[in-house]
């Protein structure tokens, strides 16, 4: 399979190229936001058209939460225009289109894990602009296979885990928020799942969710993260009150990924084993 991806220099993009390694039989192009303008339909139609991949993974997003509240045109331009102008050019070329989402279209008001099905209410623009992404490319393209993740960090980019471990390194104390629970997600697991996914021709469009195993809070997260990394920095739990942000956190943002089981035979990986994984390569490239 040729397998196209957009978003090449973001967390999961890295990833891909990574793993892209893994899976010599296969033919991968990387597009970052320089190679290819997602919110430009013209230019994707193009570019699809010259380089004719069989599937495309669209990793490209607009990701930057608090942010997106004050530029709520740039995030729908990415989030919601790029990726119908992806679908559309994947259906028109019949180009199977794998598209990334988020735990932030739920409210994060429920108390058992959300399922494909279950109502979607995002609260801030990050939220809504990918929700409009979803329908945009459900729309434009039937074939389209979303797939909603949450709580994605590795050794590449901004996320959690490396702003724990560079805070803990610097600070005697911290406060960790205890009343948001979620699914941490191995960036390198999502990549893998979704290059397996790609070749899977026989598994139905419609939407997915993909996790790691396991719900904590961002607290139970860090302290996670100080003991697998050996440190000893004081985490005191916080409630989301005493760490206000400009966009809006659910407090319940656990999946239920059982429909990818038991669909496409791709199980979880438990979070645990993963950012102990994650955790020791970070620790490694800081040795050398």
């Amino acid at each position: 399979m040729k397998i196209a991806v957009t978003g090449a220099n973001g967390q999961l993009g890295n990833c891909l190229q990574q793993l892209a390694k893994a899976y010599p039989h296969h033919s991968f192009l990387f597009f970052s936001s320089e190679d290819l303008n997602i919110t430009d339909a013209v230019a994707v139609q193009q570019k699809l058209q010259t380089e004719k991949p069989n599937a495309l993974i669209n990793a490209a997003a607009y990701t930057a939460v608090d942010k997106a509240e004050t530029e709520p045109e740039k995030a729908y331009a990415v989030n919601a225009e790029g990726t119908g102008n992806l679908a559309a050019a994947c259906a028109v070329q019949q180009i199977r289109f794998l598209h990334v989402s988020t735990d932030y279209v739920f409210d994060g008001n429920a108390t058992q894990p959300y399922c494909e099905t279950d109502a979607v209410n995002p609260q801030g623009i990050y939220g809504k602009s990918k929700l409009a992404g979803e329908k945009k490319a459900m729309q434009a393209n039937p074939e389209t296979i979303i797939v909603r993740t949450s709580w994605v960090y590795s050794e590449h980019g901004n996320n959690f885990v490396k702003t724990m471990l560079r805070l803990m390194k610097t600070k005697p104390s911290l406060g960790v928020v205890n009343d948001q629970t979620g699914c941490p997600t191995y960036a390198p697991d999502l990549a893998e799942m979704l290059i397996q996914l790609a070749g899977k021709p026989d598994v139905q469009a419609g939407i997915y969710h993909y996790a790691n195993a396991g719900a904590i809070t961002w607290y139970n997260f860090a302290v996670a993260i100080r003991a697998f990394a050996g440190l000893h920095t004081d985490i005191k739990p916080i409630t989301t009150a005493e760490f206000p942000t400009p966009a809006k956190r659910p407090s319940w943002s656990v999946l239920d990924c059982s429909k990818l089981l038991a669909v496409a035979g791709i199980a979880q990986k438990p979070w645990e084993q993963r950012l102990q994984q994650c955790v020791s390569i970070l620790l490694e490239q800081k040795q050398q």
